[in-house]
């Protein structure tokens, strides 16, 4: 009797919630879902992240999965009504849960999910930062599932007529296993977190000078299409406004130990003012120096 009244919550938590997504055509076949530039809470319940479709001919390629399962179920949901294919494929780029915890919805579909070798360091067992930040309600049936298939430096796969490119960005970027995805027919390249717009980008568990260099790297590409893990800008232009942040910073910061400074005299006068009015500039504006002078101060 108390198993059917479990059940009966379960059942009753996912009735009530809905993320109230709605896809974004991109290009012809590409569909994102953007989330809002904002810290994940329960309010957004997690939807501060792109999810992105790309419609093969006889399946969705999937481009991160989202932040929990019930994001996914409804992300494939409304992605059926513009045509109903099933998912093959989900490509998890980088190791941060936002972009990840929706593989258990498609591993119910029988997807093949790859990602880098970083989510091997990744215990499924320890609570996510999403699980510990939004509702329970939206949490539900969410269960971290990690890439059943690893990707190397480089791999090549054939989705129906088409070829997509899997690269690893070499060393350290915006984590230590970040992966884009290139199609070149289209010429589209999907950059998870190494690309942000409307927001300040976070270098917790990256590099500034690994991350400046496959940003400089994915420039020198014949694109029209670009989409990052976060922001709505999808054009050729994408990767310019994480590409001068880091820049600046890391000028700013060289500048600083040429001179003899300390830590707090490069965050006294890195203020970087352009960029004072972007979300998460009070966040993160700070611990990214931070970060950034503890690698530039041994290289």
């Amino acid at each position: 009797m108390k198993l059917l009244g479990l059940w009966l919550a379960v059942a009753s938590l996912l009735l009530a919630f809905e993320y109230g997504l709605k896809p974004q055509k991109v290009d012809e076949g590409i569909y994102c879902y953007f989330g809002k530039p904002e810290v994940m809470n329960k309010e957004n319940n997690g939807n501060m992240v792109n999810s992105c479709f790309v419609d093969m001919g006889k399946e969705w390629l999937v481009i991160d999965s989202g932040p929990t399962y019930l994001y996914a179920k409804e992300a494939y949901a409304q992605i059926s009504r513009i045509k109903a294919l099933p998912v093959k494929h989900v490509i998890n780029t980088h190791v941060h849960d936002d972009h990840w915890l929706g593989n258990a919805y498609y591993k119910e579909l029988g997807a093949t999910i790859l990602g880098s070798a970083a989510f091997e360091e990744i215990s499924p067992d320890e609570a996510t930062r999403m699980q510990n930040r939004i509702s329970a309600q939206a949490y539900a049936l969410t269960t971290p599932v990690l890439p059943n298939e690893y990707v190397v430096m480089q791999k090549k796969i054939s989705l129906g007529d088409e070829a997509i490119v899997l690269k690893l960005a070499a060393g350290s970027a915006h984590t230590g296993g970040d992966l884009f995805v290139y199609l070149p027919s289209r010429k589209a390249l999907f950059a998870g977190d190494l690309v942000f717009n409307d927001r300040i980008p976070s270098l917790r568990d990256g590099d500034i000078s690994g991350w400046i260099s496959i940003l400089e790297d994915i420039k020198s590409m014949d694109l029209n299409v670009i989409v990052g893990g976060h922001g709505v800008r999808t054009d050729k232009q994408a990767p310019d406004f994480t590409l001068a942040y880091l820049k600046e910073m890391k000028k700013g910061i060289k500048e600083v130990l040429a001179r003899g400074g300390d830590l707090s005299d490069a965050v006294r006068s890195l203020r970087m003012s352009a960029y004072e009015s972007s979300k998460f500039y009070d966040e993160a504006h700070s611990a990214n120096i931070n970060a950034a002078f503890q690698m530039l101060e041994w290289e």
